[in-house]
């Protein structure tokens, strides 16, 4: 698979995480091109705050991979990383992050702050801006509706999610 087609595998986890309720992050990991894993944002739903879409995936891959160094891997996310995010990254040796999104509040690949260009042990190759537009017009739209029913009172519903 190309680029583009591993992101939109990560678009569509983004959008099963906005069906429950979920900040509609999406990751897949890659090998050779080809998916090994994939998630979601569960913060809510699992009421934890590492349940990011990027561990989730890291700790899928890692398990199907059966081994923690995931140097022949890749990280395709539609938001760019946190800070916790991107030390999993650099933790797990991956080879490259693509990203959506930018992130002007908490992102780690440049927009806050850029953690791969300190001198740690392992630095990724980063690319941002892959399907950018998606990306953002889906975390518009959740925000926008998060916004929405804040206005009118209602409180957020986060649905468990199928497996």
């Amino acid at each position: 698979m190309d680029d583009a087609a591993l992101m939109r595998l990560a678009l569509a986890e983004a959008e099963k995480a906005a069906a429950i309720g979920e900040a509609p992050v999406g990751a897949v990991v890659a090998k050779n091109g080809e998916p090994v894993a994939a998630a979601h944002n569960t913060r809510e739903t699992e009421k934890n705050a590492t349940h990011h879409a990027e561990l989730l995936a890291i700790d899928r891959a890692c398990r199907a991979l059966g081994g923690w160094r995931l140097w022949q891997c890749e990280l395709f996310v539609t938001l760019e990383p946190c800070p916790m995010c991107a030390g999993a990254i650099i933790n797990s040796r991956l080879a490259r992050v693509v990203y959506g999104a930018r992130d002007g509040k908490a992102g780690c690949c440049g927009s806050v702050v850029d953690l791969f260009s300190f001198p740690f042990n392992h630095r990724p190759r980063v690319e941002g801006g892959l399907l950018e537009e998606e990306s953002a017009a889906l975390l518009a739209a959740f925000f926008a509706r998060l916004r929405q029913q804040r206005r009118e009172g209602e409180k957020p519903k986060w649905k468990k999610p199928q497996s």
